[in-house]
């Protein structure tokens, strides 16, 4: 629990401070696990697994080729490209929309939309 640094907090302002901590980790607790860094994000777990796909397979492969075994090196081929899509899947770029521009409406939001027109006018 953090508490803000000045004035002590009376023992009410604690315990109100200790049950909004709870709700907010009832109600978000992606959230509180990304502000918090105590878990890993499924997006970090998938980055991760694909680095150790990486270097088993690079570590495979480099085996099939010293050893002369062609199917080793096959396999760790494919398990190195399988953990590069994981890798390479994982990034999103960033979009540069203007921030005057007006948002267009989703397909489902206009959908709604014409629902209710229908409906309700």
């Amino acid at each position: 629990m953090l508490y803000p640094v000045g004035m002590p907090l009376s023992d009410h302002e604690r315990k109100m401070l200790a049950e909004m901590e709870a709700a907010f980790e009832q109600d978000d607790p992606r959230l509180v696990s990304t502000l918090t860094g105590k878990a890993r994000t499924r997006k970090g777990s998938r980055m991760l697994l694909g680095l150790l796909l990486i270097l088993g397979g690079m570590v495979l492969l480099f085996g099939g080729l010293i050893a002369k075994i062609i199917a080793v090196g096959l396999l760790g081929f494919v398990i190195a490209l399988v953990g590069l899509f994981l890798v390479v899947t994982n990034f999103s770029l960033p979009t540069f929309a203007p921030k005057n521009k007006a948002k267009k409406p989703s397909w489902s939001d206009r959908l709604e939309g014409r629902w209710d027109r229908r409906n309700f006018n």
